[in-house]
């Protein structure tokens, strides 16, 4: 056989090459929560795009678990609607006559030991019907008071040992991972004990976000920034994620969750840790995740609290030309409600590379505009030759990575202004992927549900990360309660406190 002519068996391919499609083998996706919104928007749409790119195989199967009076063919109009909605990809008939052929639904509460002997019947007679070979992955798409019972329905029926189903059993765990670090403990020791640990899929949908992968290939990939990455170059590093909305239909949750639990022990930890870590032995799972607990595990969080821990809370105001309301003005929020909607927070990492460089973490909710960056902020040159007049306009070097919208990076550097005279102000120089490759690029949960078909687990946090994070944020918690946060108008860009925080140390933040 050529070099030219396949792959399959082929001595000159090295089975570690990404640069051909990744197809895992066949097996079944079940869908507890089918019905709710993360599914319609997210997790259907992600199913639909992988079969429209041919990375799904000949042999699937996608099962929708959910309390209602439904057959297959309700089932059938909700995926279909979901995937014209809003898949990334263009709908196409073709494509969806093979997605819609794997649908299959099983009503039945979670508390009902006939429906999950029906769905543990299902998976075995799929064997025969879509040849999954006994593989099958179960998303937990439901509130984590609903865990314990739906994890116990799948122990009693054996659906999670991997021996008796004679091929791999996976659960994907959204978050929170608990409330704190006593609630993620109890909530890891129940999945472990169903699951064994290595078919743990912990997800946090920013991982899977290209531009947050893209930072372990701008550092380790190139020679450029690796030997300025650390304390004798860099001043600080500014993490945002800003949203322009408010809580939506989320009062329930949000308001036992705040903006710490909800956003800064995933996704900006997790942000944190990438940007941080010390380059891995190799790019499989284990040795990533590995340099990303030694981060976690050296962070520190500041002597004065007072200072260099804010939080706030959104009051009326106006953002897009319309008045929006207060946060205790939103449906179903408590009227006497003391729930952050903005959490920022000044940490440290004490390691040889970064002892000394604050990490500034910022979040909230009604701010001007959403947008998720990376900011690393660098030094200024030590001596500048020119007058002082020549360089007013000149701040610190700056390589800021666009997570979200404009996914791209942007190198913020000194240079000339044309003219005869030397003013030196600031310049940009932009990289974006929608410019740089002709393939847009895939949304977050498209990316983890092929990881978790494959059993790929890099971009997934592991129990000891959950942990380490908790434990910085427990902090935080305890230091918070009983304390009211501050007020910000909505469209202003958090309360007074964070801009303190910075001044303080002679900085200030970014406005993406």
């Amino acid at each position: 056989m050529s070099v030219l002519s396949g792959t399959a068996g082929n001595p000159l391919r090295d089975p570690r090459d990404r640069r051909l499609p990744r197809v895992p083998g066949p097996c079944a996706v079940v869908v507890f929560g089918v019905t709710g919104d993360l599914s319609r928007k997210k997790l259907i749409p992600a199913i639909y795009d992988l079969s429209n790119r041919g990375l799904l195989p000949p042999g699937f199967a996608l099962l929708g678990f959910a309390r209602r009076d439904w057959d297959v063919g309700d089932f059938e109009s909700l995926a279909r609607k979901a995937a014209q909605e809003h898949a990334r990809t263009e709908f196409r008939e073709d494509v969806w006559r093979r997605v819609a052929a794997s649908l299959q639904f099983l009503p039945g509460a979670f508390d009902d030991d006939n429906a999950f002997d029906t769905l543990a019947q299902t998976l075995v007679d799929l064997e025969a019907s879509h040849g999954i070979q006994g593989n099958a992955a179960f998303y937990l798409s439901i509130p984590p008071a609903a865990f314990p019972v739906v994890l116990k329905q799948m122990q009693r029926t054996g659906m999670a040992d991997n021996d008796q189903a004679g091929g791999w059993r996976r659960v994907v765990v959204e978050k929170p991972f608990g409330h704190d670090l006593a609630s993620a403990r109890e909530l890891n020791a129940l999945v472990d004990d169903v699951f064994t640990p290595g078919d743990v899929f912990r997800i946090d949908h920013y991982l899977g976000k290209e531009t947050v992968q893209n930072m372990l290939a701008l550092r380790f990939a190139n020679t450029l920034f690796e030997p300025i990455w650390n304390s004798h170059y860099v001043d600080s590093v500014q993490i945002t994620m800003a949203e322009d909305v408010g809580i939506g239909g989320r009062a329930g949750f949000y308001d036992a969750a705040g903006a710490a639990r909800d956003v800064l022990q995933n996704h900006l930890l997790q942000l944190l840790a990438l940007t941080a870590m010390e380059e891995p032995v190799s790019f499989d799972a284990e040795a990533i995740r590995t340099e990303k607990l030694k981060v976690l595990n050296a962070i520190s969080l500041p002597d004065d609290h007072a200072r260099y821990a804010i939080r706030g809370q959104y009051d009326q105001g106006w953002l897009a030309g319309q008045r929006v309301p207060a946060y205790l003005d939103e449906p179903d929020v408590p009227k006497d409600s003391r729930t952050e909607t903005y959490a920022a927070v000044r940490l440290g990492i004490e390691t040889r590379r970064w002892a000394g460089v604050p990490f500034y973490l910022r979040t909230g909710k009604r701010l001007p505009r959403r947008v998720t960056e990376i900011a690393v902020v660098f030094k200024t040159a030590p001596h500048l030759p020119f007058d002082v007049t020549d360089t007013v306009e000149l701040g610190h070097n700056q390589l800021v990575v666009r997570v979200q919208p404009d996914e791209g990076v942007t190198l913020r550097f000194g240079s000339k202004v044309p003219g005869s005279a030397m003013e030196v102000r600031d310049v940009s120089m932009d990289f974006l992927y929608g410019e740089a490759f002709t393939e847009s690029s895939p949304e977050a949960y498209e990316r983890l549900i092929l990881d978790v078909l494959l059993g790929d687990a890099t971009l997934f946090p592991r129990n000891e990360e959950v942990d380490a994070s908790w434990r910085v944020i427990d902090q935080l918690e305890e230091f918070w309660a009983g304390s009211e946060p501050e007020k910000y108008r909505a469209g202003e860009w958090g309360p007074r406190g964070a801009d303190d925080m910075l001044a303080a140390d002679g900085r200030v933040w970014r406005r993406p």
